[in-house]
């Protein structure tokens, strides 16, 4: 299982570097998750896109609103950014999907630097 998640990242990180070699920084973060969804598509990687994710607190199910930039294949959460630079928040934010999910793997991709391997951050819980 965790070697399938390794190739599984591995594939999803080369979708994020074509999608940032053709377009580069400095796009919103909406234009990337488009462009990534097309290049997971073109790929063959099984995803949902913006996935609710509820929050369960003492027994009761909350409905909060959160979002899920990505679950690739039901095994990785893959959370954009075009941000300057990524601060304790956001790898946080990834964390705590992961805990509200079942996956066990997170990319957190910035899209936002010249090269695309210096904002990638992967966390495994």
């Amino acid at each position: 299982m965790v070697l399938h998640e390794e190739a599984l990242t591995r594939e999803i990180i080369g979708a994020a570097i074509e999608v940032h070699r053709e377009l580069g920084p400095g796009l919103l973060e909406s234009a990337y998750r488009s462009c990534l969804a097309r290049e997971l598509s073109l790929r063959g990687l099984p995803f949902e896109q913006e996935k609710p994710l509820p929050v369960e607190y003492k027994g009761v199910r909350l409905e909060c609103g959160y979002r899920l930039d990505f679950v690739v294949d039901g095994k990785v959460v893959v959370e954009l950014k075009a941000v300057d630079e990524i601060h304790p928040v956001h790898e946080a934010q990834l964390l705590t999907y992961l805990k509200l999910t079942s996956c066990r793997v997170g990319l957190l991709l910035n899209f936002s630097v010249p090269v695309l391997r210096d904002g990638i951050t992967r966390r495994v819980l």
